[in-house]
């Protein structure tokens, strides 16, 4: 499994990639395996006020419904468009596929860094 040393990670298998006060936020490559062929996913408005632990979106595969927490509170202030009609490239590409970005003034605490990740999931 491919598990990026420069990102974040969730118990819940999301990647965080942190650029001051804004999450860019996805799913990991083992979730996206676990999952399967995703079919579907359905992302939250420009705007939309997310708490900390509250599913930020929905990913739906030929498998399973999962839902995309939010490490923090914040306003998501952007979201990936191109995965409306193409959300088979989360499966391509998991890290370069982001889902959306929250800004928050909250630390980002109760991650995982790549080596206690990849522990995770082996």
């Amino acid at each position: 499994m491919n598990v990026p040393s420069d990102l974040q990670y969730t118990e819940h298998d999301e990647w965080i990639r942190v650029e001051g006060n804004t999450l860019t936020i996805g799913i990991s490559d083992y979730a996206q395996d676990q999952l399967g062929e995703i079919v579907h996913i359905e992302l939250p408005e420009v705007g939309d006020t997310i708490a900390s632990g509250d599913a930020a979106c929905e990913v739906e595969s030929v498998k399973a419904v999962a839902e995309v927490y939010s490490p923090v509170s914040g306003t998501v202030v952007a979201v990936n468009e191109d995965l409306d009609d193409e959300p088979e490239k989360v499966n391509e590409d998991p890290y370069g596929s982001w889902l959306v970005k929250i800004e928050t003034d909250e630390a980002l605490s109760g991650t995982m860094d790549a080596a206690a990740y990849t522990a995770k999931i082996s």
